[in-house]
């Protein structure tokens, strides 16, 4: 990566993994293209199993990861976890939970923010333009 400068045209990549494609659905239309209006634009990449968000995630050009922790067989939680691990330097991952009392578990999954099911998209866009704008802010993302 060259430069710390972020470019309106270049665009962060976020990975959004569930086994149930009307939770990735519901995670791309409460984001829109751009989470916050100050940070670049967002493009998805949708998973629907384990070992696509693995190899996502190894390729190394992944800004944030939203992870269900609600997906089975592998939840979202334990994939974070394992990531969180094995790669040097990982992306920021926020992990969507069942019901608000499991947030003492997702600290388990060193997730960097939370956000329970349902989804809302207000506390969702939150979470997610701030994981983005600390990437924006350390030089790291789009500007690759």
């Amino acid at each position: 990566m060259s430069g710390t400068t972020q470019s309106a045209n270049q665009a962060m990549k976020v990975l959004v993994y569930s086994d149930d494609s009307l939770v990735r659905a519901t995670v791309l239309s409460a984001l829109g293209s751009r989470p916050a209006p100050e940070l670049p634009r967002v493009e998805y990449v949708e998973c629907a199993t384990e070992p696509a968000v693995i190899k996502h995630m190894d390729a190394g050009d992944i800004d944030l990861a939203i992870l269900d922790g609600e997906a089975a067989p592998a939840g979202g939680m334990g994939i974070a976890r394992q990531v969180k691990d094995e790669i040097y330097r990982c992306p920021p991952i926020l992990v969507l939970i069942g019901r608000p009392q499991d947030a003492w578990l997702a600290t388990w999954s060193k997730a960097e923010a939370v956000v329970a099911h349902p989804i809302d998209p207000v506390a969702l866009a939150e979470a997610t333009a701030a994981l983005l704008r600390r990437r924006v802010a350390a030089g790291i993302g789009a500007a690759r």
